[in-house]
Formats: structure tokens, C-alpha cells, sequence
């Protein structure tokens, strides 16, 4: 299986065109629990370009009936891209500070119940800022978030 380099740019310029908007290819889930992780996995998928169409474990959206729980669910988000050995991006968990441009982070309470996936679109001297759905932001500092811990997910590559 061949492994591409993940194109952290396009993941970036998909949050910036898309921050403040939405994606007529993809439903809207803001008034259904959140759209925050499908808007990661859109702009994963913008630097990515390649999907994984496994039944439930798998991460693809084709309508919004028909997903995997990964492409909308931070848990799921989460599990698909730390464990992924198939097709499509592959993640490690890592501190903040290790964190580019084209991660995601995930912000959780203290009882490990994660909620949120905003997606890295800068990281200076220490200072990451963020862009995310559901309370819309881009180039939001991720330090004006409340929160009670935070976990970086490093994209490494793509399977292809």
C-alpha cells in the first residue's frame, strides 16, 4: 500500500474557505449534536484525498445517511485515525506541542468524555490558533477555549 504525504496547505486553505460556512456536499449536523468533527474530517479529507470505505470502522461520507461514525463522532475521529493500517489518513497522538498546521486537537473533561475536534491552522512560539463548526472560528487561539484537557492528533500520511 503506497503512502502519500498528507497536504497540510490544502487541509488549511479547505478551513479557511470553509470556517464561516458550509459545504453544500456535505449536511450541516450543527442542530443535530455538532458539526465540529465533520468539519475535521472535511478539512482532513482536503489534505488527504483518499477515504476508507470499511463498513462502520472505516472513514467516509458519501450522504449524511450513509458514514461512518468517524467522520462525524470525536471518539470515532479518534479511534479511526490512532489505530487506521488500511486507506485513508493515519494519526498519532501527540502533546500540543508537536501539533502542525492540519492536525486536530480534541478538547474533553476530566472524566476522559472528549467533545470537540478543532482543526490546527497555526502554530507560532507556542501559540496554537484553531478553526472550527458549530460555534464557527478560524484563526481562534485555542487558549480562549474552556476546557479540561486536551489531547494533539499528528496526522502522519495517507494510504492509498
Amino acid at each position: 500500500m503506497e503512502i502519500l504525504e498528507y497536504n497540510r496547505q490544502a487541509a488549511y486553505d479547505y478551513a479557511r474557505k470553509w470556517a464561516f460556512g458550509r459545504n453544500p456536499k456535505y449536511y450541516d449536523f450543527s442542530r443535530i449534536g455538532g458539526d465540529c468533527t465533520n468539519f475535521a474530517s472535511q478539512c482532513i479529507y482536503a489534505g488527504a484525498g483518499v477515504m476508507n470505505f470499511t463498513p462502520t470502522f472505516g472513514w467516509f461520507y458519501k450522504s449524511a445517511d450513509d458514514r461512518t461514525p468517524s467522520w462525524t463522532g470525536v471518539e470515532y475521529l479518534y479511534n479511526f485515525l490512532v489505530n487506521n493500517k488500511e486507506a485513508g489518513p493515519f494519526a498519532e497522538e501527540v502533546p500540543l506541542n508537536k501539533l502542525e498546521v492540519g492536525d486536530i486537537v480534541q478538547l474533553g473533561r476530566r472524566t476522559g468524555d472528549f467533545y470537540h475536534s478543532p482543526v490546527v491552522v497555526s502554530v507560532s512560539r507556542g501559540r496554537i490558533l484553531v478553526a472550527a463548526h458549530s460555534y464557527d472560528a478560524f484563526n481562534k487561539p485555542l487558549s480562549s477555549y474552556v476546557y479540561e484537557q486536551a489531547r494533539g492528533i499528528h496526522i502522519l500520511g495517507v494510504r492509498q
